[in-house]
């Protein structure tokens, strides 16, 4: 017992100083970005672009479409840069601009009746080999990106609303606070809506899984 209280005192310990720099990392990143450096907005595109890109891809289920509004997000945050509030984390306001571009995007595409194009629900081999790179037990690698593929079909399926929260909490690990500042809504909002949101993705992933059942996949 001891020795455990003594290692979480050491854990603890270090993630502090582990966390101010973090801050003051992100603080110095602002004040630069601010004062239009070049380097610095390089250096927030490559911290951010890959985790916008799934967001992208998670709500419009659609390669081209997420790549295409992963730039304009990009080109958004670098013209808006003088409203973003110091206070908050830049990583909250990325996710609110990203939300916003792709509920508008996909406003578009259905006033030109474009529907999405479900590739989340496309489990071929190259797609299963680019989720798990190069695996090492193939068939438990193979089981994991078909569930993962599931998933995804399933998330796709929800209303545009519902699929923001599921992802913003679930798939990127928000907190209440952080998608609150994204989305607008009040916690108890976001916490009644989300929990639709989970029985509603439960029951879509059990229809879709009754569906692979009677395809023999």
């Amino acid at each position: 017992m001891a020795l455990e209280l003594s290692m979480e005192h050491e854990v603890g310990h270090e993630a502090e100083p582990a966390a101010a720099f973090a801050e003051s990392s992100e603080r110095l990143l602002i004040s630069k970005l601010r004062r239009k450096d070049p380097a610095a907005f390089e250096a927030l595109v490559k911290q951010h672009q890959d985790r916008v890109y799934d967001f992208c891809m998670r709500m419009l289920s659609d390669r081209e479409e997420a790549f295409d509004v992963t730039q304009e997000i990009f080109v958004s945050i670098h013209q808006h840069l003088e409203s973003f509030r110091q206070d908050a984390k830049i990583s909250t306001w990325i996710f609110r601009i990203s939300r916003n571009h792709c509920l508008n995007r996909l406003k578009y595409l259905k006033r030109r009746g474009r529907g999405r194009s479900d590739e989340y629900g496309e489990t071929s081999e190259q797609a299963i080999n680019e989720s798990v790179g190069a695996p090492t037990m193939p068939d438990e690698s193979l089981d994991a990106a078909r569930a993962r593929a599931l998933v995804h079909k399933a998330i796709a399926r929800l209303d545009e609303d519902q699929r923001v929260l599921v992802v913003l909490r679930d798939i990127e690990g928000l907190s209440y606070d952080e998608i609150v500042e994204i989305t607008e809504l009040a916690e108890g909002t976001v916490k009644s809506r989300l929990h639709r949101a989970r029985e509603k993705l439960a029951v879509i992933l059990g229809d879709l899984e009754a569906e692979a059942v009677k395809k023999g996949e």
